[in-house]
């Protein structure tokens, strides 16, 4: 335990803490607000589900292409305004998306607001981070479950839009006018000056350094090669089981509402409550996951969540009815809460590594899953039908099981440490 879990934050680091929670908000409810619409748009192009599940991939398409490029614009722009900046654009892209007359125009859009949506991950992530570093104690759970809120509030407009029969345009307007102003707001409270700050817990940064090459040296035993391709089988360990949240997580963006509809005839509206659910869950699991982390560790949440996510929706998918399918799709978005956060900190902290290439190559490659699983999950619904394809719900869950050893482990710490940083957390 270093010095800093003691140390109180300040009112900047409040601040800040409060401005990148509405950033990961904004986020999350920006095309939130767009997902359920997903069935009126693909119903107006007239387009089959082999052909939809190819439009909407260009979203993770765009994120995949642009991803590597983040870095280069958060380190010109800072974090902080790197992420205002691509959210503003992401707006605009979500804008013509819903507006696309044409699917080749709805897929360039989605392949603009996935690019930006990259940036806003990145940069957001990047300012957290250093906003934790400041706080001396683990906060990045916490601002992806106000992404999960965000996720759920804008769910709940497009949900209230459609009963509404609000126009599409209207609604996405309204939306990204909303959530972009609020953005541009939250600016004004992050954290000023360059993201590398050099005179601020230095002792910390020194100390985690030092034991990072004494666990390098222990578990390697000397050896470079050795440690090197340990360090590429965690962090393909680590890439899966990200990738496995975001299967998760795009069968809710992508599916819920179409599964939902056509499959089990649900209402619009009704059907909307599928990714609402999955969400929903997720942000309740994100709330609970740092105490639970705290007192199982990271792997076995991480087990249990799998085993959740794929109990759940297997069985969702084997007695299909609207009630148990969107509890079902709560099942997964609860066991899949935690994966992501676990990946990037997990990797962030992967002796060998240069400092953030491991959360760099994580939060890039995961977005594999966002790309492939629409077009995969669309040939499989349109050969054999939707619910067929969304087994790769319970089979990203079956995956987490298997590989979650590479997570940490419950941390023991004397009884003296503990009561110590019990007393600072109250």
């Amino acid at each position: 335990m270093t010095i800093d879990v003691l140390r109180r934050p300040g009112l900047a680091e409040r601040q800040a803490r409060a401005a990148v929670s509405v950033l990961f908000f904004t986020n999350g409810a920006l095309f939130a607000n767009l997902l359920p619409r997903y069935p009126q748009i693909k119903a107006d192009l007239g387009i089959g589900n082999a052909a939809y599940g190819l439009a909407v991939a260009a979203f993770p398409a765009g994120a995949v292409v642009a991803g590597l490029a983040a870095g280069v614009l958060v380190r010109r722009l800072g974090s902080a305004r790197a992420a205002v900046a691509s959210t503003l654009l992401t707006a605009a892209g979500i804008l013509v998306a819903g507006l696309s007359q044409s699917v080749v125009l709805f897929a360039m859009a989605l392949f603009l607001a996935g690019a930006m949506d990259a940036f806003t991950d990145v940069a957001q992530n990047a300012h957290g981070l250093r906003v934790q570093r400041r706080y001396g104690r683990s906060i990045i759970n916490s601002f992806h479950a106000i992404w999960s809120i965000g996720a759920v509030t804008g769910g709940a407009m497009a949900a209230g839009a459609i009963a509404l029969d609000l126009p599409l345009g209207v609604h996405l307007l309204i939306s990204g006018v909303l959530f972009g102003i609020a953005a541009c707001v939250a600016l004004r409270f992050c954290l000023p000056g360059p993201d590398t700050e050099p005179a601020e817990g230095t002792e910390a940064k020194e100390a985690k350094e030092a034991n990072e090459e004494s666990r390098e040296k222990a578990s390697a035993g000397g050896g470079r090669s050795a440690m090197t391709s340990r360090t590429r089988y965690v962090l393909a360990a680590l890439v899966l089981i990200a990738t496995a949240g975001t299967l998760v997580e795009d069968a809710g963006n992508s599916w819920a509402a179409l599964y939902l509809s056509d499959s089990l005839n649900a209402s619009a509206a009704l059907a909307a409550s599928g990714f609402i659910a999955l969400v929903g869950a997720q942000f309740v699991g994100r709330i609970l996951g740092d105490r639970l982390v705290d007192r199982f560790g990271q792997r076995a949440v991480a087990r249990a969540g799998g085993f959740i996510a794929a109990a759940g929706m297997g069985l969702a998918l084997a007695v299909p009815t609207v009630p148990g399918t969107i509890l079902g799709f709560a099942a997964a978005g609860f066991g899949v809460a935690t994966l992501v956060p676990a990946a990037m900190h997990e990797a962030d902290e992967l002796p060998g590594l240069k400092p953030g290439s491991g959360l760099t190559i994580v939060s890039w490659l995961m977005r594999l899953g966002f790309l492939l699983s629409p077009p995969i999950v669309g040939l499989v619904a349109d050969e054999a039908g939707l619910r067929l394809g969304l087994l790769v719900v319970p089979l990203a869950g079956a995956l987490v099981v298997v590989l979650a050893g590479v997570l940490g482990a419950r941390k023991r710490r004397p009884a003296s440490d503990e009561g110590q940083e019990s007393a600072v957390a109250r």
